[in-house]
């Protein structure tokens, strides 16, 4: 089994930054992909980025340019920073690990940007 904790979320104004941490527990020593998706009120779940154990990563459009994710494979760890936030940012927002075909989830943390 694999356990997948986020940390950070809370409020920020536009045109502020997050920074999302997601730990990853269990069985698995590193996950292939680990990723963040985000579902805002009414929307379906959505990819916002992803990497691989190589470094390999993937942004959705909508955050090109202002976002970036990274990890440590050693603590089998994903950040994601992201700047320049809009009221579009806001969301619940989801870890997520794809390991030979498994899919790993966190229970999600809510972000809101406000003023």
């Amino acid at each position: 089994q694999v356990q997948l904790v986020e940390t950070g979320g809370g409020l920020v104004q536009p045109g502020g930054s997050l920074r999302l941490s997601c730990a990853a527990s269990g069985s698995i020593f590193s996950i292939n992909i680990m990723g963040w998706y985000r579902q805002a009120p009414g929307k379906e779940r959505e990819l916002v980025a992803s990497i691989t154990t190589g470094g390999m990563s993937n942004y959705a459009d909508s955050v090109k340019g202002r976002c970036a994710i990274s990890r440590d494979n050693a603590k089998n760890t994903v950040f994601l920073q992201m700047n320049s936030l809009k009221s579009d940012d806001t969301a619940v927002y989801y870890c997520n690990g794809k390991h030979w075909g498994a899919d790993y989830w966190g229970k999600g943390t809510l972000f809101t940007v406000s003023s």
